[in-house]
């Protein structure tokens, strides 16, 4: 089963980096994102209970998140392009098990969001932020759940596609509110009591507070701390009802279900 995994998930790596402008593409849009923002807010930005907390601060963690967003999405959009261009019959034809399709291209997929936002995790000295050894670990694990259940929702969309143009359309109107109701552009306290309801449940809040809460409390105190416990169990249902719904649409092909042509 490690061999058609191993294989799905280095060619989304090689096709990533052999397409430069994309590269290039994926990293620019949050990184100019938060550079303007940030420094564009950072004058007006004086919450309650976040005094000497600038907007670029407040903000990084969001964009830790879009670019986990942004990444994981769009890398399965290759799933259509492999279903255009014969790779993904070829693949349901081969003696591969199912659950091998779908981790070794969510595995691919995964891969280039991180890598990216290893990039970008170097402007935490920047910003003053402290970050020990054990702090580092849960944010790691915040950022693998994030991604997984990025990448997964990602590959649940894609496909039932038939285009790309589809795809982005479904970004627009669907994943992309997801992120900014996350408390990514703005903290949820003060915001009016219906829009808390809807930010408290989108899971992709809690995947934020998994983000965000390593950089201000110790590793001790967060795993004792209720809303980092709810947070956490929150994204961890998230990614695997979305990893079961993706194996499960693959397995249909299985029994009768006719792939888009």
């Amino acid at each position: 089963m490690m061999r058609p995994i191993v294989a799905l998930a280095q060619r989304e790596l090689v096709r990533f980096f052999r397409q430069p402008h994309r590269v290039v593409g994926s990293l620019a849009q949050p990184l100019l994102f938060w550079l303007f923002l940030g420094s564009g807010f950072s004058a007006s930005f004086r919450p309650p209970g976040l005094s000497g907390m600038s907007y670029l601060e407040y903000f990084y963690p969001g964009i830790l998140l879009m670019l986990l967003l942004f990444s994981g999405i769009f890398s399965t959009i290759t799933l259509i392009e492999d279903r255009n261009q014969g790779l993904l019959q070829g693949v349901l034809v081969a003696p591969v098990p199912r659950m091998a399709i779908v981790l070794g291209k969510v595995a691919g997929s995964m891969g280039v969001a991180l890598l990216q936002v290893a990039l970008l995790l170097l402007a935490i000295p920047w910003l003053g932020l402290q970050l020990g050894w054990s702090e580092a670990v849960l944010l790691l694990a915040g950022l693998l759940l994030a991604t997984l259940g990025f990448t997964t929702l990602g590959f649940l969309i894609a496909w039932n596609l038939e285009s790309t143009a589809g795809f982005h359309a479904i970004m627009s109107v669907f994943l992309m509110p997801l992120w900014l109701l996350s408390g990514a552009l703005f903290p949820m306290d003060h915001t009016p009591n219906w829009l808390q309801l809807v930010m408290q449940i989108n899971p992709v809040s809690h995947a934020l507070r998994l983000i965000r809460l390593p950089f201000y409390q110790s590793s001790s105190t967060l795993l004792q701390l209720p809303e980092y416990q709810l947070a956490l169990l929150v994204t961890l249902l998230w990614a695997a009802v979305c990893l079961a719904a993706a194996l499960w649409q693959v397995r249909r092909m299985e029994r009768g279900a006719p792939i888009i042509p």
